[in-house]
């Protein structure tokens, strides 16, 4: 069942953009700074946030985490994003995803886990993914 909300959640593309980014960071169960700083820092630099405020990350936040907490909310919080994005803005939420998976170093199994279920529920091809994947690590290497 979805949660006591009055109202249906309805996500705008910005706000799906960012679900996506928490949602990525909530999956292991907690949210680093360092993932909260990068979902900042990307909310504050990219083009397609160009009219979204930071201070909506906790909106979304909030959102995400009470439907994280139903049965299927895993399920739910995917299915929202999705619905809320056209398709050429679905590769951008994988995107910032595979940037909050990067932004603390390694990636855990329950975020590998959740990043394969999350190409799947967008529907994004496992090639573009890979792709994806790489350039994001590659951005966060050190020396």
């Amino acid at each position: 069942m979805s949660s006591p909300q009055a109202t249906p959640v309805r996500l705008s593309a910005q706000e799906a953009l960012v679900g996506a980014m928490v949602v990525m960071s909530a999956c292991d169960g907690h949210m680093t700074d360092a993932e909260l700083a990068t979902m900042s820092r990307l909310v504050k630099e990219l083009p397609v946030f160009s009219d979204f405020h930071v201070s909506g990350i906790e909106t979304v936040t909030e959102i995400v985490l009470n439907l994280l907490g139903d049965t299927d909310g895993l399920d739910e919080v995917v299915a929202l994003i999705r619905d809320a994005l056209p398709q050429r803005l679905r590769e951008t939420a994988y995107l910032l995803a595979c940037e909050i998976v990067a932004a603390d170093g390694d990636a855990t199994q329950d975020e590998l886990r959740f990043l394969q279920d999350f190409r799947i529920g967008l529907d994004i091809d496992r090639l573009v993914a890979g792709a994806i994947e790489r350039a994001a690590k590659a951005r966060y290497q050190v020396i």
